[in-house]
C-alpha cells in the first residue's frame, strides 16, 4: 500500500507540476517578447538620433560645397558721375544681383585699357558680350534689359521702344552737351577737345560759352516735357523707363551751378526718386555729395 500510496502520490504530484509549468512556460514566454519589444523599442531613438547628426553632416557638406554665386552685373563706375549713377540706379530699381567696383584713378591703367580701351566708366563684364566688356551707359540698360527681360523699363512694343530710344539719343546728343558744358567748369572735370572750354582762350570766353550753354539747357528740356512726357508721369508712362533714369540722373548736375529747374522738373525729379526708392536715392546721394563738397569749396 505503501508503494501504491507512493506511486499514486507520485503520479498526482507530477500532474498539478505539470500543469503549473505550462503557465510559467507561457509567462516565460511573455516576459521574453516583452524584453526582446523594449530594446527594440529603444533602439528606433538611437538610431534616429544617430541618423540625424549624419544628415546635419552632409547637410553642412553640401553647404560648403557649393560654389559662391557670382554676381550677374560686375560694374566698374565713379561714384561723382551722372553717367555712372545712371546704371548704378537701373541695376538696383532692376533687382539685379552686381558687383560695384570703384574705377577712380584706374581708368588709364594697362590692365583697364587692355579691356576698355575708350577708358570709359560705367563699364560692365559679362561673358556673353563679344569683346567681354560694354561701356556707355545707355547701351549697357538697354543690353541688361533685354538679356533679363526688363520690359517693365525697356518695352518691347516697337513703337514704345522707339520713344525710349528717341529720348536718351536726343539726350546725349543736344540735352547732356549743354549741361557738360554748363556744369563741367564747376565741377573740376576735364572739358572736351576742340570746345572753349578746353582751350587757352581768356577766362570771358570760356565764361560766355558756359553761359550760352546754360541758356541753351531751357529748349531741349522743355521737348522732353511737352514731347517726350506728353501729360504722362514719365517717359515710360506710369513708370519710369530707362530714358527716364538718364534724364533725371542728367538733371541732378545742374545743381551745382543752381540753375533754376521749372517747376516740372522738379516734381518729375522727386517722382522717380519716389517710385524707385533706395534704388535712386543712394546712387544719387554719391552725386550729391561730391557737388556739395565742390560747392563748398568754391566758397571756402
Amino acid at each position: 500500500m505503501a508503494k501504491a500510496a507512493t506511486k499514486g502520490t507520485k503520479k498526482a504530484a507530477a500532474k498539478p507540476a505539470a500543469k503549473m509549468a505550462k503557465p510559467a512556460a507561457k509567462v516565460t514566454a511573455a516576459k521574453m517578447s516583452a524584453k526582446a519589444v523594449k530594446p527594440a523599442a529603444k533602439a528606433a531613438p538611437k538610431a534616429t538620433a544617430k541618423a540625424a547628426p549624419k544628415a546635419t553632416a552632409k547637410a553642412a557638406l553640401k553647404a560648403k560645397a557649393k560654389p559662391a554665386k557670382k554676381p550677374a552685373v560686375k560694374l566698374s563706375m565713379l561714384r561723382p558721375s551722372v553717367n555712372n549713377m545712371t546704371v548704378r540706379v537701373f541695376t538696383r530699381a532692376a533687382g539685379l544681383d552686381h558687383a560695384e567696383t570703384d574705377a577712380w584713378g584706374l581708368t588709364r591703367t594697362p590692365e583697364f585699357l587692355a579691356r576698355n580701351p575708350a577708358h570709359l566708366t560705367p563699364m560692365i563684364e559679362d561673358k556673353g558680350l563679344p569683346r567681354g566688356v560694354l561701356w556707355e551707359s545707355c547701351a549697357i540698360m538697354q543690353y541688361l534689359a533685354n538679356k533679363h527681360g526688363l520690359d517693365k523699363f525697356y518695352p518691347k512694343a516697337p513703337a514704345k521702344r522707339a520713344m525710349v530710344d528717341s529720348a536718351m539719343f536726343y539726350l546725349v546728343g543736344t540735352l547732356y552737351p549743354y549741361v557738360a558744358r554748363a556744369t563741367y567748369p564747376a565741377l573740376g572735370f576735364p572739358q572736351y577737345a576742340g570746345e572753349v572750354g578746353h582751350s587757352d582762350a581768356h577766362p570771358d570766353k570760356k565764361s560766355e560759352a558756359q553761359k550760352a550753354a546754360i541758356a541753351a539747357i531751357a529748349e531741349p528740356l522743355e521737348v522732353f516735357h511737352s514731347f517726350f512726357r506728353d501729360g504722362k508721369p514719365f517717359i515710360g508712362g506710369n513708370n519710369p523707363s530707362i530714358a527716364d533714369i538718364r534724364l533725371a540722373a542728367t538733371l541732378e548736375f545742374l545743381a551745382v551751378i543752381d540753375y533754376a529747374l521749372p517747376n516740372w522738373a522738379k516734381d518729375y525729379m522727386a517722382a522717380i526718386e519716389k517710385k524707385l526708392g533706395k534704388a535712386y536715392a543712394e546712387p544719387a546721394g554719391d552725386v550729391r555729395g561730391y557737388i556739395a563738397h565742390v560747392k563748398a569749396q568754391a566758397t571756402a
